[in-house]
């Protein structure tokens, strides 16, 4: 059983009545693996915006393993402390981290994220020295065609982040960088300038799988 952890801030977790590229993901895997596939991780629920809290299971589709390790408002930051314990615990073979845009935002400066970043895979690599890992840059949203300073600083992290994959890269726990999401346009794969539409969670969910397997050949090209 290939276990995958999907990682990552508000892109990733979802919100009520949404699939979740985690669901894009796991639905592509499931067809075109090869083998059992599963995704894993300490949390399940998706993001209530009227609690504002992560307590809802209202998934569009909720017959997948819901498993992750994300959070509305967390950033690499956050996770970097829990990623060793989430890993251990759910014994995850990869994961699949989807972090930046709010660690960028609200927390720390480019060069510091990719502080935050390199500790997140040393942690890791404590609980599972073999785990490896496919990285998503910042993709494009709508504070970064509005505000030039952001805008740098997401380029910036970006450089740093693909610089990071290629250093910590082992054959023992492997690095993969994947390209930003071909074509993604703020104005058609998402509902607000940030968080993916459906489209949007196929195009996040589609840059994964096939960075998978053209790095790995894991899958299948995405198909949709």
């Amino acid at each position: 059983m290939l276990r995958l952890m999907p990682v990552g801030d508000s892109m990733t977790i979802g919100s009520a009545g949404e699939h979740t590229w985690r669901y894009r993901m796991w639905q592509h895997l499931d067809r075109t693996c090869g083998g059992p596939v599963t995704l894993v991780g300490p949390r399940e629920t998706l993001y209530d915006k009227q609690a504002d809290a992560p307590v809802s299971y209202a998934y569009a589709e909720p017959d997948f393993p819901r498993g992750h390790l994300a959070g509305w408002g967390e950033g690499w930051l956050h996770m970097a402390p829990l990623i060793a314990d989430a890993v251990r615990g759910t014994r995850a073979d990869v994961l699949l981290v989807a972090l930046g845009l709010i660690d960028l935002g609200f927390y720390t400066n480019a060069e510091q994220t990719a502080d935050n970043v390199r500790k997140f895979i040393a942690e890791a690599r404590t609980a599972n020295p073999r785990v490896a890992m496919a990285l998503l840059p910042v993709i494009p949203n709508v504070r970064a065609l509005t505000d030039p300073l952001f805008a740098e600083q997401v380029t910036l992290f970006n450089d740093l982040l693909a610089k990071t994959a290629v250093d910590l890269d082992t054959d023992r726990s492997p690095l993969l960088l994947a390209p930003l999401p071909p074509a993604y346009d703020t104005d058609l794969d998402t509902y607000d300038g940030t968080h993916p539409n459906p489209h949007g969670e196929h195009r996040i969910a589609a840059t994964f799988a096939d960075t998978l397997h053209e790095g790995w050949g894991l899958g299948e090209e995405y198909r949709f």
